[in-house]
């Protein structure tokens, strides 16, 4: 598989995910690492969110422990909430994913996170995109 067609099929499955966020971030990075911006849809996007073995739900479930627990890549969280919603969880199931994470992450990386979905969700209910509600 050639470098177009990674891009062209992470491409793809960034924008079910992550919709019109997705491509800020790419666009955000333009000016300053171009090639980083590529990376970042033909890796995570072309190759591994691409792979049959997991639906996009059950990979945003991780994507969303996983941030939670690391604690310190918040506006990645929020992103990746937002993709969680996009591809069918509930706010419910994001809630409780976060705090599951109190358990191997600590109380404070548990409530950030549940701060973060907050703002998520007040985002979401202010432009009419309570998808997931």
């Amino acid at each position: 598989m050639n470098h177009q067609d990674r891009y062209n099929r992470g491409w793809e499955k960034l924008k079910e995910v992550d919709g019109e966020a997705g491509q800020r971030v790419i666009d955000s990075l333009r000016d300053i690492a171009p090639d980083f911006a590529r990376y970042l849809i033909e890796f995570p996007f072309g190759d591994i969110y691409s792979r049959p073995a997991l639906d996009l739900k059950s990979r945003e479930i991780a994507v969303v422990a996983a941030l939670t627990a690391l604690g310190n890549a918040v506006p990645q969280l929020k992103v990746h909430i937002h993709g969680a919603l996009n591809v069918g969880c509930t706010r419910q199931e994001v809630v409780e994913v976060i705090m599951q994470m109190a358990v191997y992450a600590g109380f404070p990386a548990a409530l950030n996170g549940l701060f973060a979905a907050k703002e998520v969700y007040k985002e979401r209910d202010e432009s009419g995109n309570s998808q997931s509600a």
